[in-house]
């Protein structure tokens, strides 16, 4: 087949965290078998050998620059974008995004014939694909998360950014979800609770649920368990829930660890980290160690990987990563979405938390005993190698490019 594949997001390299990662190897799984063709948006940290890299992933790569951000800030500026959500029914943070010479390239290269899929790395992209594509070519989204469920549970758990804005704006994107889906001949979910989420609002859609995977590779099993105190936390620090979750847990759950265990090391390891999030390096055994080359070399080190994500749907990269890794997990609802990991029916493969009393316990556990760290360890390792490899995903995904 003939894939146009669309991503805003320039989805390379992988270890970049986000929506790259699950779009790089989807990416790379499809162009093994198929022609494959990717155009996507070069942001100012993307270096030409990355780009040449890329390149070498697809037949053809098709980059555009990224539009300025500037003149979006400013109250008029706020209103302008928000009265065009509502007339218009799309989101700003969709159209912020919004390239005019990206979309005339997609329109031309489907009008020429060249393409007998397109598919849209995560739903900002659904702006590309016009209502008439679907008459000629099968066109998919692959919702890497619902924004009106996410927008909801933002606001139910206390963490929205603007909590005003957001009650405003939560049924604007219910509507934006419920339209733009109608656009495409298939939809793909990471969760059953997206999948849920999203057929409540096209209930005749196709809607498949494919998780996201692991490079085993270059997520290796750990040979040894480091013993010890130390904690990590992995995960883009710009991502508005991993910062509620690492402030969370540095201020709600670190200190008491620390009294039962003076010598706990918590690490926040993960690219761009803002200002609030830079201002946990001042406290006792918090280091923020920011983008490094390896990942798994800062998990191998570590006793223990907590998750304590409060928002945010979809399966988490950072707990595969980490159960492939063989770290013992703890982690919370959100951070386990997806996963079978404890209940009658399954091994024991994580220790689940929600509540500050809750994280002491399952960590306190962990840190006294070794044998349920190596229980966890091979467990959530065995998970992963079974039912979370990209080239599981990989195929589910080609299956849905055919039929």
């Amino acid at each position: 087949m003939n894939i146009l594949m669309l991503s805003s997001t320039f989805p390379y390299p992988p270890t970049r965290g986000g929506t790259q990662v699950r779009t790089f190897h989807l990416l790379k799984y499809l162009s093994q078998r198929h022609n494959v063709t990717l155009a996507t948006q070069r942001e100012g940290d993307v270096t030409d050998a990355e780009v040449a890299e890329l390149g070498n992933c697809v037949d053809h790569l098709a980059i555009f620059e990224r539009p300025s951000d500037s003149g979006t800030t400013g109250i008029l500026k706020k209103i302008q974008r928000f009265g065009r959500f509502l007339q218009q029914g799309t989101p700003p943070s969709v159209l912020n995004r919004y390239s005019a010479e990206m979309q005339t390239w997609v329109d031309n290269w489907v009008e020429a014939g060249k393409c007998d899929v397109i598919t849209c790395e995560h739903s900002v992209n659904e702006i590309y694909v016009r209502s008439h594509f679907q008459k000629q070519l099968k066109t998919i989204v692959n919702v890497h998360s619902s924004v009106y469920a996410t927008c909801r549970n933002q606001l139910n758990t206390g963490i929205s950014e603007n909590s005003l804005r957001d009650k405003i704006n939560l049924p604007l994107l219910r509507r934006y979800e419920q339209s733009y889906c109608g656009k495409f001949s298939a939809i793909v979910a990471t969760t059953e609770e997206d999948k849920i989420q999203l057929q409540e609002f096209n209930p005749n859609s196709e809607i498949t649920v494919i998780p996201n995977g692991v490079d085993l590779v270059s997520f290796p099993n750990r040979s040894t368990d480091p013993g010890g105190h130390r904690l990590i936390f992995i995960g883009a620090m710009d991502n508005l829930a991993n910062i509620d979750a690492v402030c969370f847990f540095s201020n709600e759950v670190l200190p008491a660890i620390q009294k039962l265990y003076p010598d706990t090391i918590f690490d926040i390891v993960g690219s761009h980290p803002v200002p609030e999030v830079l201002a946990l390096d001042q406290k006792p055994g918090i280091n923020v160690i920011g983008r490094v080359p390896s990942m798994v070399e800062y998990l191998h080190k570590c006793t223990i990987c907590v998750v304590p994500m409060r928002t945010g749907f979809g399966i988490k990269n950072k707990t595969l990563e980490a159960m492939a890794a063989g770290v013992p997990i703890v982690a919370s609802d959100r951070g386990l979405e997806g996963l079978a990991v404890d209940g009658v029916s399954h091994p024991l493969r994580a220790l689940r938390a929600n509540s500050p009393t809750e994280y002491i316990t399952a960590i306190s556990q962990l840190f006294d005993q070794p044998h349920l760290r190596a229980e966890l360890s091979h467990n959530g390792r065995h998970l992963v190698e079974t039912d979370f490899t990209w080239d599981i995903a990989g195929k589910s995904y080609e299956q849905v490019c055919l039929s």
